[in-house]
């Protein structure tokens, strides 16, 4: 195959128990999915395996709880094979924290490897996995290029007064400042708008994790995600934005250590806190009509999150396009709907969809397109 005939590059999304990926064939002018799919990590029973082609038709593909980094790529590439597709000539990997030394997307070496593992600390339930994969996929693709997407990228070049958090100068230069993430999901946002990106936009990322970023003339100058993804708007079990004297409060009066406030803000919190229910709002809805705690729990993600629009829309001076993205913001439209009631005070046409668009979020594919760059050394146009 031929550099111009196209390469195919496998897209690695690695969560803290699934992954996610897909095999693109990419040239100077487009790219094309191949196979898509994702799988279980922990052997937990609530998340399903699955893979598809191109067309969407569903493939035999029974991987089982992947109980390994090294099975769960083993397992991918029988699959590519069975379909007879080709190997990959690059991987891509999502890496959600690249820590203060790793900012921009790159390809790995023994350099950038020591700066992930640096990075663990300032992510820990998310960098170890998805380095333990890029080790895994170096091992079975040793000859090919591969890459550390990050997600704090997209949100490198904030303004000061949105980078800087209100703490002592010798612990800002720790790299203790905002982050932000969800920067593939939003790359793709302003990706797939093109030449139609408005100068004011604001991307609502509402999943598992969720923030609310604003954007001006494609650019990044605020999001609700600080130092971790566990800052911001109330999530599915993470707290989001919490008065810092509840932290030293518990660990005070009730004798919470790392690993237990740990749990408590990245675990035990969020909607599944408030509900004592669940973190799936699709479990809160089917419950709300009779538990008062999964009605509450849903109000209350909606309502942080209008707080958050209604703060970028500060930050832009103004919303000419509000977009949700991911898998709360893309498949629930009575969360959105809630979410939505109010904003005409901002400016923002609710009832149109000028005003309001539902879009995918395609981090694999984002994934795909830089490392064919950096592999490369070229550029895709950016509205293909």
């Amino acid at each position: 195959m031929t550099e111009d005939s196209g390469w195919t590059v496998l897209a690695l999304n690695a969560g803290s128990s699934s992954l996610k990926f897909g095999l693109y064939k990419l040239d100077a002018e487009h790219c094309r999915l191949l196979v898509s799919g994702v799988a279980e990590t922990t052997g937990g029973h609530e998340r399903t395996s699955s893979a598809h082609d191109a067309a969407g038709k569903a493939l035999a593909w029974e991987p089982g709880p992947l109980a390994t980094p090294e099975i769960a790529v083993a397992r991918i590439g029988e699959l590519l094979a069975k379909q007879g597709l080709p190997l990959p000539r690059a991987v891509g990997h999502r890496i959600v924290h690249g820590g203060p030394s790793l900012r921009r997307h790159t390809l790995i070496d023994s350099t950038v490897l020591q700066q992930l593992e640096s990075a663990k600390a300032f992510a820990p339930l998310h960098v170890p996995p998805a380095l333990a994969l890029v080790r895994a996929a170096q091992d079975r693709f040793p000859d090919v290029p591969q890459s550390a997407c990050l997600d704090t990228a997209f949100h490198a070049d904030l303004p000061d007064v949105a980078r800087t958090l209100p703490i002592p100068r010798e612990l800002r230069a720790e790299g203790i400042e905002r982050y932000g993430f969800h920067g593939l999901s939003c790359e793709s946002i302003v990706r797939q708008l093109g030449k139609d990106v408005p100068s004011r936009l604001v991307i609502a990322h509402l999943g598992y994790g969720a923030s609310v970023s604003a954007v001006a003339d494609g650019l990044s100058i605020d999001t609700s995600m600080g130092f971790t993804p566990a800052g911001g708007v109330v999530m599915s079990t993470r707290c989001g934005d919490l008065d810092p004297g509840v932290l030293s409060y518990v660990v005070r009066e009730l004798d919470y250590d790392a690993e237990k406030l740990g749990a408590l803000i990245h675990r035990q919190s969020g909607l599944l806190g408030i509900s004592g229910i669940s973190g799936d709002m699709r479990e809160l809805r089917a419950a709300a009509a009779s538990n008062g705690d999964a009605d509450l729990a849903i109000r209350m993600f909606c309502y942080s999150v209008r707080k958050q629009i209604a703060a970028m829309a500060v930050v832009l001076g103004g919303v000419d396009l509000l977009v949700f993205t991911g898998g709360i913001g893309e498949n629930d439209p009575a969360t959105r709907e809630l979410i939505c009631e109010g904003l005409g005070a901002l400016g923002v046409p609710t009832n149109s969809e000028d005003g309001i668009r539902v879009m995918p979020s395609r981090e694999d594919e984002q994934i795909a397109r830089h490392t064919w760059q950096l592999a490369t050394g070229r550029t895709i146009p950016t509205y293909t």
